[in-house]
């Protein structure tokens, strides 16, 4: 058969849109009174105020004139038989005639044959339903959604308090006819095909069911091809398997293509709808609707010759079945279009009937029963005592892990037997003088919300425990007592203050659901137990099981796992990138931006584009070492590629994966201020865009699927390379280089940075099929800088002034966050109100603030006070979130206030109005100051464009360095921008984003900086001032401020020099004991020394040293030892500085004989961050050398003088790699190994002559290194060192060894 769908399927698909639009259509007049005309046995009740029944009809005036109970408690109700299963939509209440009688709230039930009770719920819990005011006065409820059913139960939760439990009342809706199958377990109908294949591209099936078993197929039905579509029920929830041509899966060991549906062996009608439209399907249950992709090869479903409803026949075995049959009933089956039950009652052809299958649902008639309280909920029920054994069976459901379903006191002193879960096992104890405990081995994870039956059995002295009527795990034991039947047994907990000995609960009190219970082998009647003629009972609900599934649907976010107890559920944000109550909240920051704020260096990140929002995270490296702080993202392919061979017919092309989706690296680049990627194209006689009017031969695909024919350094829309806007290209009769397709090599380079169409997702090549045509290309990593919503401020400057946005819609998870700044004593940040609902952040005062909100329940407020004002006009960071488990307000660093959410009530936040940010709509309390980076649900809203365009408020914030200037550390200055500030690093000796990256080079023996001290505009001729600024003259006075850091293992050492035209001097060395000597030279006064002699300092370790002298009072500090104070005689200066110098002083004349013995070396080892007041030399000597009056003499490297101390060569070269961790390479010419020939006579020629350079050159080495010998050795013979210093030089091999590893080298 050919694979159009026949005209019969689509015959049958429009009339099942007609069918559901009759059915909706239905609903239109469904307000008729319900129970005006029905007799007075149409009404019972828990109770009788006035001993007999009287009917409560609203309006009612005779009799009683209403319904009230003989004591008004909320285990009272009232019910109405509306005599057939109806559809409900309304219900409406009075008080009782003439009295003070009248329910303020109540709640209601629903049932089809006046047992096993259903809540009526809204919002998706028990909803409590505004009651009367007055004994006269009519309130309507119209539920959001109708119910069908045929007994409706009111249950007063709370009336007036001067009076009694006192209603009227009436139901609307109107008749409800459906159609009714009925399953046994062992039936099924089959639905058959007029012809032998059913093909169809789009199938619509709908059905409701009720059963009270959680396993069993609903429907089925296979292809020869594979095909097949199956729902089925397991474990009390509805999978649906579908695949579509895929004859390798078969139903018969797939997974299921999707679960949904929880509890759904309730005994209660649940509704199921299944759209397909080719593969794409969308599964509804009840309220929650799945949408997924179907698996398989093909389009359409091939279904051959049937479908079976309920269950799956064996051909050719009658009653034989492939797996559990469906036992239950299903109503309302309609296979596109097709009523199938209707087509079954009226015994048509195409229906053949396996087994019994009836039409009317048949209901058992079994009462459940639920304990609410987990302290104080309990059933006494009463047995036989004393006959010789036991028996008590029951079937129970939880979510607990922990809780006392048994406890009885057994005759003859045989002792007390308990039964309970602990951590979801079953453990059975007979107390008596010593615990005995059984466990049942297979019992765990008992608290899965499924149905569990447990059977005790004991005769004598031996007592055996069974789980799920599983005799084969069944736990026996024998006791040594013999084992007699007590008279009370107390189900789920134990009375309060419950001080007899016949009740014992060492864990806490079930909670949960029980059914079918019998004791000594009778069933107990449970109604009775109701109506107060069988044991007793507390906190129960009789006749109905209220279990929830608080994880359906899952409001764990991103990912999270949801578990649950009977009350609440609570959610593992493990390995999500998430945390918070629900997982709302990303761990990560939003750009490599806001890592900076945090004073992180480079490295690799994740960033959360979307903070809060659906996009996962996205590893980037951030490089933080300039004001620009960089983000890169790499892809597969970053290295330069050779292409040959390639034609329009035959493209070469490559695709670019980045490890992430491209939603990801929309988000990061939309929220960058700038993005580029490098193209590089090499080519020898391969053209590339054919300029100035050609067909590209190579093109460029980027974020949108798009071809792009504009190289790198062009832009869009024009068909050029760089050289071409630049008139720069080789052959000016073309655009770009490679178009002039010459022999030789040459290449077009350029930065691709129109963000629309960044990343780069494909490369496609064509020309190199040619004679010696070849190319070779780069697209570098996706580079992006700059954070357009971290510094995205608007000022607001009158209380009438506000931005208006588009409402805040989130209705189970809310988080809103944002900065401040003002000066105004209080001011409402932001509003978006609702019906009922709103949310509102303000400072309502100069130390508080507020976040309320109300979701339907009353209003919520959560208070912070500061301990100092936050009108301080510095920058204030405020978070506020809401979510199903928590509401909760954090302000900077402050304890966050948090509380807890209720779990009953209204739940979603439903807002209408405009998002409000700085004011309100009444234009009062409006905010006076700056908001910045207002983020909702990880969402930025762009306030300075909306303030653009908005009187009273201006785009953009000044005044930054007020709140983060004290992240510029070590002298560092603060300077303002637009968006943000930077930290000036020019007069500290450190450098980095925040002055914190310590500036250190490692010297060897001989090795000195020479910073000499001149007027300032030689230095700054040519040169900017911030640049030059560290390197002008220190005038005289009488203060120093020094400091450094130092590491060495040599002594004696000369760590630092200062001396003066005036004979002046300070010299900083260590003793050859590896003490730390200072010495002074001032105003033709003696020589001033000061030793610290704590500890040997050249003990290869850092240490830190500081000396300022102020006047004659001079400190030095050395690490963590005590500051050490001196006093000179007199108010000295240090007059006429001429230089400083770190290391070997190199015009030795004048020294002392002490400074002169600790210069015979110099200094081996490490400095770091050395600074003589605000001259930093060691960084001028490293970062500036041709424009600071700096000498370097000797071999100076930059290291870490920290990775130095590990001596790990490896981790020093890692740390000062360049700061692109993806490492570009020199792009001047082709890789060698991707450009290279493929001739193996030219390479053989090559080898040959390279062989023979070699041979010259080692011949001229040898030359050369002996005649170098015989230099050097008359070099040495001319300088005398100390005796001990060739022993100093090997104890510091490995401090010189480090300096070929380092970075940088000096050699002057």
């Amino acid at each position: 058969m050919d694979s159009v769908p026949s005209l019969a399927s689509v015959l049958t698909l429009l009339f099942s849109v007609l069918w559901h639009i009759g059915s909706t259509a239905t609903n239109y007049n469904c307000d008729n009174p319900l129970s005006a005309l029905l007799p007075p046995t149409a009404f019972s009740s828990s109770s009788e105020l006035f001993g007999t029944p009287s009917p409560a009809q609203l309006n009612r005036r005779i009799g009683a004139g209403g319904w009230s109970p003989v004591n008004s408690n909320t285990q009272q109700w009232l019910q109405i038989d509306l005599g057939n299963r109806v559809e409900i939509t309304a219900v409406a209440t009075q008080g009782r005639y003439g009295s003070s009688d009248w329910v303020t709230s109540y709640i209601l039930m629903f049932s089809d044959t006046g047992r096993n009770w259903k809540q009526y719920k809204q919002e998706d819990n028990i909803w409590t339903v505004s009651g009367n005011t007055n004994a006269d006065s009519i309130v309507h409820h119209k539920f959001l959604h109708s119910v069908k059913a045929r007994f409706i139960r009111f249950v007063p939760m709370e009336w007036n308090p001067n009076g009694k439990i006192g209603m009227r009342v009436e139901a609307y809706g109107c008749s409800y006819k459906s159609d009714i199958a009925d399953f046994d377990g062992r039936s099924s109908l089959l639905y058959r095909f007029n012809q032998k294949l059913m093909s169809t591209f789009k199938d619509v099936i709908s059905l409701k069911f009720k059963s009270m078993q959680g396993d069993g197929v609903l429907f089925h039905g296979e292809g020869q091809h594979g095909d097949y579509i199956t729902l089925e029920l397991q474990k009390g929830r509805l999978s649906l398997h579908i695949n579509l041509g895929d004859s390798k899966r078969r139903f018969s060991n797939s997974q299921p293509s999707v679960t949904l549906g929880s509890l759904l062996d309730d005994q209660h009608w649940h509704s199921v709808l299944i759209e397909r439209f080719n593969k794409q399907v969308n599964f509804t249950v009840d309220k929650h609707t799945q949408h997924f992709r179907a698996k398989g090869d093909g389009d359409y479903l091939d279904i051959d010759y049937e479908l079976s409803f309920g269950g799956i026949p064996v051909p050719g075995k009658p009653g034989t079945f492939l797996k559990k049959n469906f036992h239950g009933c299903i109503e309302n089956l309609y296979y596109n279009g097709v009523n199938v039950i209707d087509l079954a009652k009226r015994r048509k052809h195409q229906i053949y009937t396996v087994g019994n299958v009836t039409f009317s649902c048949s209901e058992p008639q079994i009462v459940p029963i639920t304990f609410v309280n987990s302290s104080s909920s309990y059933l006494l029920l009463p047995g036989t005592p004393q006959i010789d054994g036991l028996s008590v069976s029951f079937q129970f459901r939880t979510w607990n892990r922990d809780g006392l379903l048994l406890s009885t006191a057994l005759s003859e002193d045989s002792g007390i037997l308990l039964l309970y879960l602990e951590d979801g096992m079953l453990k059975l104890i007979i107390q008596k003088m010593t615990e005995h405990s059984m466990e049942i081995p297979p019992g765990s994870n008992l608290n899965d919300g499924l149905w569990h039956s447990v059977s005790i059995n004991a005769r004598r002295n031996r007592i055996t425990l069974t789980l799920d009527n599983d005799a084969a795990s069944a736990a026996h034991e024998t006791t040594r007592l013999q084992i007699y039947s007590g008279n009370s047994y107390y189900f789920g907990g134990c009375p309060d203050n419950f001080t007899d000995s016949q009740c014992l609960n060492p864990i806490k009190a079930f909670q949960g659901c029980m059914r079918l219970i019998f004791i000594d082998n009778q069933p107990k009647d449970l109604i009775s137990v109701q109506q107060g003629s069988l044991g007793n009972f507390s906190d129960l609900r009789i006749d109905l099981c209220s279990i929830k599934d608080r994880c359906l649907p899952n409001y764990c976010e991103h990912g999270g796992t949801c578990t649950q107890s009977w009350a609440t559920f609570y959610c593992n944000c493990s390995d999500t990138g998430y945390t918070g109550a629900t997982c709302h909240n990303s761990i990560y920051e939003q750009s490599c931006e806001a890592y900076r704020h945090k004073g992180s260096t480079s490295g690799f990140f994740h960033i959360d584009s979307d903070g809060s929002g659906p996009l996962e995270p996205l590893y980037v490296y951030c490089n933080i070492t300039e004001d620009k702080i960089w983000t890169a993202v790499q892809h597969n392919n970053t290295e330069l590629t050779r292409v040959r061979g390639a034609h329009p017919k035959r493209p070469y092309v490559m695709y670019f994966n980045y490890s992430s989706s491209m939603e990801q690296l929309e988000a990061m680049i939309n929220s960058a201020e700038y993005c580029e990627q490098e193209a590089i194209y090499h080519c020898k006689k391969s053209r590339l865009l054919n300029t100035p009017n050609g067909m590209p031969f190579t093109w460029w695909i980027g974020r949108a699927n798009e071809r792009h024919p504009y190289w790198g350094g062009s832009l869009p829309g024009v068909q050029q390379c760089a050289c071409g806007l630049e008139e720069s290209c080789v052959d000016m009769r073309h655009f770009c280089n490679c178009d002039a397709d010459k022999e030789e090599w040459t290449n077009d380079t350029g930065l691709l940075s129109f963000k629309d169409h960044l990343p780069v997702t494909q490369i496609v090549i064509t020309d190199t099929n040619r004679s010696n045509s070849e190319a070779a290309w780069r697209i570098g990593p996706l580079r992006c800088y700059g954070d357009r919503h971290f510094w995205n401020a608007a000022s607001f400057n009158t209380e009438a002034s506000y931005l208006q946005f588009p409402t805040f819609h989130a209705e189970f998870s809310a988080d809103i966050s944002f900065f401040f700044k003002t000066t105004a004593l209080s001011g409402i940040f932001l509003e978006n109100l609702g019906i009922k609902d709103f949310i509102r952040l303000e400072i309502s005062s100069p130390s508080e603030v507020t976040f309320a909100i109300d979701v339907g329940n009353g209003p919520l407020e959560l208070t912070i006070l500061s301990p100092s004002p936050l009108n301080d006009n510095q920058w204030h960071y405020v978070r506020a979130e809401r979510n199903l488990k928590q509401t909760l307000l954090q302000v900077d660093d402050l304890p966050t206030k948090i509380l807890d959410t209720q779990e009953e009530g209204h739940f979603r936040l439903q807002l209408n109005s405009h998002f409000f940010v700085g004011g309100t709509t009444s234009r009062q309390k409006g905010f006076l100051g700056c908001i910045r980076s207002l983020h909702l649900n990880g969402q930025n809203l762009d306030l300075e464009e909306k303030a653009k365009v908005t009187p009273g408020v201006k785009p953009g914030c000044p005044g930054h360095c007020s709140s983060y200037g004290n992240l510029c550390h070590n002298g560092g200055k603060c300077v303002e921008k637009y968006n943000g500030y930077l930290c000036d690093c020019t007069n500290s000796p450190y450098e980095g984003p925040f002055c914190k990256k310590e500036v250190s080079a490692v010297f060897e023996a001989g090795t000195s900086i020479t910073y000499v001290f001149q007027e300032p505009y030689p230095v700054t001729k040519n040169t900017s001032l911030s640049s030059s600024a560290i390197y002008v003259d220190a005038m005289p006075s009488s203060k120093e401020n020094i400091a450094f850091n130092f590491l060495t293992g040599q002594t004696p050492s000369l760590l630092l020099y200062i001396d003066s035209y005036s004979q002046d001097y300070l010299a900083a060395l260590l003793c050859k004991n590896g003490n730390l000597q200072v010495r002074y030279q001032l105003s033709k006064e003696r020589v001033h020394v000061y030793t610290i002699d704590v500890e040997n300092f050249a003990n290869r370790q850092l240490h830190h040293v500081k000396i300022n002298r102020d006047g004659k009072e001079l400190t030095i500090q050395v690490d963590q030892h005590p500051l050490y104070r001196y006093n000179f005689s007199s108010e000295v200066d240090f007059r006429a500085v001429r230089s400083l110098t770190l290391g070997k002083v190199t015009d030795s004349l004048g020294l002392d004989a002490e400074v002169s013995k600790a210069n015979t070396i110099g200094f081996v080892g490490c400095l770091s961050s050395v600074q003589y007041n605000h001259i930093a030399p060691l960084k001028a000597a490293l970062r500036h050398p041709s424009i600071a009056p700096v000498t370097v003499k000797g071999v100076l490297a930059e290291a870490n003088c920290k990775s130095v101390i590990e001596a790990d060569v490896n981790t020093v070269t890692t740390v000062y790699s360049s700061s692109d961790p993806f490492g570009k390479t020199d792009e001047r010419e082709p890789l060698t190994n991707a450009v290279r020939s493929d001739s193996a006579v030219i390479g053989g020629v090559i080898a040959v002559v390279i062989f023979i350079i070699f041979c010259i050159i080692g011949i001229m080495t040898r030359f050369l290194y002996q005649h170098k010998h015989s230099h050097r050795t008359n070099q040495m013979k001319e300088k005398e060192y100390p005796e001990n210093l060739d022993n100093s030089f090997r104890n510091d091999i490995d401090l010189q060894n480090t300096v070929s590893e380092c970075k940088r080298e000096y050699f002057i």
